[in-house]
């Protein structure tokens, strides 16, 4: 499966680090994403993130309005937290029916004990349900900090075989990274991936400018490296937890280290701090950075 499954702007090389980016949202945010909608660049991929306690009908709205709103798409599925299989064909079949969407990211999610059939990522995989649905492309997670049930090996073993079951199906793989706060941590991950030759496009996890206390919550939540060695580099002192702050060292390092020897690779921005935020804050670097 070619990297246009994926996303048409992956066969164009970016002119500016920021350049074929993409978003995150929740079901809530359908207004914001509403409001910010007309300086986002047209089919702009956006993620629909998998929430407890929202409903299939309010995820699948807001995949609709993604699509509707000339944007691209792309529904979380989170593996304990559904109950059955008919739960699984229902959401990926109303995705496509209803909202077009072409691709899929998923994940294993946070519960001990599943709520249904799937313990993890490759149970759904191999329901065969996506690639009967029309799924063209399946993402799915990087994990350059690690991950905190397994260790290094058994992530890159992971990778592997969910890489490996995606494309036995006729899809591509997509992989999007956890945020950080140090792109030199994220780079030196994209530097091994490539190095065991996998040549999948990475999109690279980008907190949005927010509130430095919900920064370091999420980071928390996350199981983001938020040591403050790593926070001063991304401009962020524990001395001084009151204001904001954006990501412009972190894009700026990216935007220093990355080339194409990294392969395929464009950020994805999880908006902390609010999506028109988020989104102005990109229009408002890519002025000077073009």
């Amino acid at each position: 499966m070619s990297i246009p499954a994926i996303h048409p702007a992956w066969a164009l090389p970016p002119t500016g680090i920021t350049d074929g980016y993409s978003l995150e949202i929740t079901a809530k945010d359908r207004p914001a994403l509403i409001e910010a909608a007309a300086v986002i660049p047209a089919e702009t991929p956006v993620a629909i993130t998998f929430l407890p306690g929202e409903s299939i009908d309010a995820r699948i709205a807001a995949a609709v309005d993604v699509r509707r709103l000339g944007f691209e798409p792309m529904p979380h599925l989170s593996a304990r937290r559904i109950g059955s299989q008919h739960e699984l064909e229902q959401t990926v079949s109303r995705a496509v029916a209803e909202a077009g969407a072409r691709r899929m990211f998923l994940v294993a999610g946070d519960p001990p004990i599943p709520a249904g059939p799937f313990a993890d990522t490759m149970a759904m995989i191999e329901t065969g349900i996506f690639e009967a649905s029309g799924i063209q492309a399946i993402g799915i997670a990087g994990h350059p900090e690690g991950h905190p049930v397994m260790t290094v090996a058994q992530t890159w073993e992971a990778l592997d075989r969910k890489r490996a079951a995606i494309g036995e199906r006729g899809m591509a793989t997509l992989i999007v990274t956890q945020f950080g706060f140090d792109a030199d941590v994220s780079i030196d991950w994209l530097e091994q991936l490539r190095a065991r030759g996998i040549d999948c496009p990475v999109r690279i996890g980008v907190p949005g400018p927010a509130g430095i206390k919900t920064l370091i919550r999420f980071a928390a939540h996350c199981g983001v490296g938020a040591s403050a060695t790593v926070l001063a580099k991304y401009g962020i002192s524990l001395s001084r937890l009151l204001g904001t702050a954006g990501p412009d060292r972190l894009v700026d390092r990216f935007a220093r280290r990355l080339s194409p020897d990294h392969g395929p690779v464009r950020l994805h921005f999880y908006p902390f701090g609010g999506l028109s935020r988020t989104v102005d804050w990109i229009d408002q670097y890519k002025a000077p950075h073009p």
